[in-house]
C-alpha cells in the first residue's frame, strides 16, 4: 500500500509565484535553456540548468556546475524568494489550459514504495540523464522537480480536494503560455488523516511523466542510505516530491514522428509499401486521427488516413499499442527504424506543437536537402493503456505519451 506523506516545502515567497516558476529542465535545449534564463534571470530554470550561469563552452556536467545550482538555491532562500513551511503539509496544485483543469495532491512518494513496485514505471531510464539529476539532488540537497504520479479516482481524495479548493490559494497566476496555475496549502490535521489514510488503501500508484527524475531521486536516497546507515525510514532522502492525479483528469496528448528520409525508396514504392500495413487514403487537410488503429501521414505535400489493418494487430498491453504497431509493421521493416531510442534518423514531436510543425519539418527536408521525409500523426495513447501496460510490468516503446500541462519546478523544493 502507498505511503504519501506531508513535507515542509520550500516554495516562492508571496507575490512571487509567477516569476520563479519554470517549465521543467528537460524540455529546453541548453541554447534554449540560455536564452530562457537570459529573458527571466528569477526563472528558476536558472538553477535547474546552472549551466547557463557560465560561458557557453563550459562543461555542464562539471562539479563546479552542481555547486553554481547549490549555491544558488541558498542565496534565494536566503534573500528571501522562497521560505520554508515550519509545519508538515499536503498541498494542492492545479493546472488549467483551454478550459480543462487537473487537480493534483503535492506531497512525498516513499523510494521504497519504488522499489518495491507500488509505484509503477512504463519507461526505461537512460543512466546518463539519470547522472545528471542524481549530482543535482544531491548537490543542492533537494529535490527541484516534482514527479508527475497518477492513480485511479477516488472519492474521498476528491471530496477533500474539491473543499480544501474554497480556500484561499497560496499563488494564483496565469503563465506566458497560458496556463492557469494555482496551490493551496493542507494544514489541517483532520484533512491530511483522511488523505493519509486513503492512499494507505491504494496498491497501485503510476508514473505517468518524470522517469528520470524518479530513478534519480530514489538513487540519491540509497546513496544516503549507505552514508548514514543507522537510518530509521523517517529522514526526508527517504521520499520523493510529486504531484499525484486522478487518473480521469489527466491529459494525454499524441507524441508524433517524423522519420527524415525514405529510406533509398520513390516515393511511388513508398506508398506502395504502406498500403501493405494500412488502408491508405488521400485526404486534404492535415489528419488527425480520431480513434486507436488510426493514423495521419504528411509526405510531399500531402496528407493521407492510414487504418492499421485488422489481421496485422495484436492483444497485448505493448504490442497492441498504436506507436508500437507503426514501429513493429512499418518503421522498421520499411524504413529500417531499428532502434527507436537511439537512431538519428527518427524525430519526435509533441503533440502541443501541432500538425503544422510536422509540415514544417517534412518540407524543410525538403527545401534543404532535395529528398522526402514523412511525418505520422498519432492517436494518443490512453490512461488506460498505461496502466494495463505497468500492471503487466512491461514497458512501453519510448515516446508512447506527451501529458499536457507540464507541472512547473520551483513552486514546491523538498529539502533532503
Amino acid at each position: 500500500m502507498a505511503e504519501i506523506r506531508t513535507f515542509c516545502a520550500v516554495h516562492p515567497a508571496e507575490g512571487l509565484a509567477s516569476k520563479l516558476a519554470a517549465l521543467p529542465y528537460d524540455v529546453y535545449s541548453r541554447d534554449e535553456a540560455r536564452e530562457q534564463v537570459k529573458k527571466a534571470p528569477e526563472s528558476f530554470l536558472a538553477i535547474d540548468r546552472p549551466e547557463t550561469q557560465f560561458p557557453k563552452d563550459q562543461d555542464m556536467y562539471a562539479p563546479e556546475v552542481y555547486q553554481k545550482a547549490h549555491d544558488m538555491l541558498e542565496e534565494w532562500i536566503k534573500r528571501g524568494s522562497f521560505v520554508q513551511d515550519q509545519q508538515k503539509c499536503y498541498y494542492l496544485y492545479e493546472l488549467t489550459m483551454d478550459g480543462r483543469s487537473q487537480t493534483g495532491l503535492v506531497a512525498c512518494a516513499s523510494i521504497d514504495d519504488y522499489l518495491n513496485g507500488v509505484i509503477k514505471k512504463h519507461e526505461n531510464t537512460r543512466a546518463e540523464k539519470e547522472q545528471d539529476r542524481i549530482r543535482h539532488v544531491d548537490t543542492c540537497n533537494a529535490q527541484t522537480g516534482p514527479i508527475f504520479l497518477a492513480y485511479r479516482k477516488d472519492q474521498t481524495i476528491a471530496e477533500v480536494t474539491a473543499k480544501i479548493k474554497q480556500q484561499k490559494p497560496m499563488f494564483a497566476f496565469v503563465s506566458e503560455d497560458g496556463i492557469g496555475h494555482k496551490g493551496w496549502r493542507v494544514d489541517a490535521k483532520e484533512d491530511i488523516a483522511i488523505i493519509a489514510d486513503t492512499f494507505a488503501k491504494i496498491d497501485k500508484i503510476y508514473i505517468a511523466d518524470g522517469h528520470h527524475r524518479a530513478a534519480s531521486a530514489v538513487k540519491v536516497g540509497q546513496l544516503r542510505r549507505k552514508q548514514h546507515p543507522d537510518y530509521d525510514g523517517s529522514e526526508e532522502f527517504n521520499y520523493f516530491l510529486s504531484v499525484l492525479f486522478p487518473d480521469e483528469k489527466l491529459y494525454v496528448m499524441d507524441y508524433n514522428r517524423v522519420v527524415l528520409d525514405l529510406n533509398g525508396q520513390t516515393r511511388e514504392g513508398f506508398l506502395e509499401n504502406a498500403a501493405k500495413i494500412f488502408d491508405v487514403q488521400p485526404v486534404n487537410a492535415a489528419y488527425h486521427p480520431q480513434k486507436k488503429g488510426t493514423f495521419g501521414m504528411y509526405l510531399s505535400g500531402q496528407w493521407y488516413h492510414l487504418t492499421a489493418k485488422a489481421d496485422l494487430t495484436k492483444d497485448d498491453p505493448v504490442e497492441g499499442l498504436d506507436v508500437a504497431y507503426l514501429q513493429r509493421e512499418f518503421l522498421q521493416p520499411y524504413l529500417d527504424i531499428q532502434d527507436p531510442k537511439t537512431s538519428k534518423r527518427i524525430r519526435y514531436v509533441g503533440g502541443i506543437r501541432g500538425l503544422s510543425e510536422l509540415e514544417r519539418m517534412v518540407d524543410h527536408v525538403k527545401e534543404t536537402q532535395q529528398k522526402d521525409a514523412v511525418a505520422f500523426s498519432m492517436y494518443p495513447t490512453s490512461m488506460a493503456e498505461l496502466f494495463a501496460v505497468a500492471d503487466a510490468g512491461m514497458l512501453m516503446p519510448p515516446k508512447s505519451t506527451w501529458f499536457e500541462p507540464k507541472l512547473r519546478s520551483g513552486l514546491f523544493l523538498h529539502m533532503l
